[in-house]
């Protein structure tokens, strides 16, 4: 019993280790000109995959991978809440937290729409719709603990998450490229083009990376428009729980079951709360949401460590197609939208 315990001890030492340097090394590579497009979390999680060739003790880590990626991940979203700036989003107007609302009710359902329509499973559908609408791999982590499955599909329901993660993080590359490419054609303001990027990109560091190109009043109109969606995340994730609960219950015909509340949700509500009132300032507020991101590179590199991702492409094709097609819409409309409110 003791060996055991010192097993899973050392185990555990080890999947905290790997998990930490990818993420650190996915933090340094994000901060790199052209890898920024893809981001620090994304990074982290093709570095875990990395590792997974490597001599490493699988099975005593398994445990140690399995903690990490759930624990970690809630610890980390938690802490996000620090970026989010409520004053800042307020005086942002109804406009933008309208539009924001909009995008996100709007892109999610249709995403999963067009993904179920196309032959995706359910749980597949949910993720990428999650991620495409509100903010990437985030949004992801976010919802997938909300889709409760059972023990012998939750393999499965892992490399789900690794999916959906992909598709974003790929498509959102490609729409900053593609924004960034059709900004002189669409002669937009400066404003106007920080609401079309941060309302229709996928990942915080894609809006900032195509913002940017807009200049500085483009580039705080991109942050606060995007940050408009991350508030959405929390409210998402409880409404696709009760909704994705609803629906399984009364197609297994099993009866009523206990509703999965995302309390790590409240955690990230209660952050921003803190981050937005206490005079914490700017400097610690920055190191908290280093924080943050560190523990979602270790989520992230983690399930990159534990997910079969050779049947990846087998199954992704049509997840990626909903995707892209609920993304073109998506850009559209708000090009539509901001050249009409803003």
């Amino acid at each position: 019993m003791r060996n055991y315990a010192i097993v899973r001890t050392n185990g555990f030492f080890v999947a905290f280790i790997l998990t930490f340097v990818c993420a650190l090394l996915g933090t340094f590579l994000g901060g790199l000109p052209y890898l920024s497009l893809i981001g620090a979390l994304v990074i982290s999680l093709i570095l875990g995959m990395i590792f997974q060739v490597l001599p490493t003790p699988v099975d005593e880590t398994k445990e140690g991978i399995g903690f990490i990626s759930n624990k970690f991940l809630r610890l980390g979203i938690i802490m996000l809440g620090f970026k989010l700036n409520l004053v800042d989003l307020a005086s942002a107007g109804v406009k933008t937290i309208g539009l924001a609302m909009v995008v996100v009710a709007g892109t999610v359902s249709l995403t999963y729409f067009l993904g179920r329509k196309l032959g995706v499973e359910k749980e597949l559908a949910i993720l990428a719709a999650g991620g495409t609408g509100i903010c990437g791999a985030a949004a992801v982590m976010g919802i997938s603990p909300q889709i409760k499955v059972s023990e012998d599909r939750r393999e499965h329901q892992r490399e789900n998450e690794v999916l959906a993660v992909a598709i974003v993080a790929i498509l959102g590359t490609v729409f900053t490229l593609i924004e960034i490419g059709i900004k002189p054609l669409l002669h937009l303001t400066p404003t106007q083009f920080g609401v079309v990027t941060g309302a229709s990109l996928h990942e915080i560091a894609h809006a900032v990376a195509a913002g940017s190109s807009g200049g500085p009043v483009s580039l705080d109109t991109a942050i606060i428009t995007k940050l408009s969606r991350v508030l959405m995340l929390a409210p998402a994730a409880l409404i696709i729980g009760a909704w994705y609960q609803r629906t399984t219950v009364k197609s297994n015909a099993k009866g009523k079951q206990k509703l999965p509340i995302p309390w790590f949700m409240g955690g990230f509500i209660l952050a921003s709360i803190l981050g937005t009132f206490l005079p914490l300032g700017t400097a610690v507020l920055a190191v908290l949401v280093k924080i943050a991101y560190l523990f979602l590179g270790m989520a992230m590199a983690a399930l990159g460590m534990s997910v079969n991702f050779k049947v990846i492409f087998k199954r992704g094709k049509n997840a990626f197609l909903a995707a892209s097609i609920a993304s073109i819409i998506l850009l559209s409309f708000t090009i539509l939208v901001s050249k009409a409110f803003f």
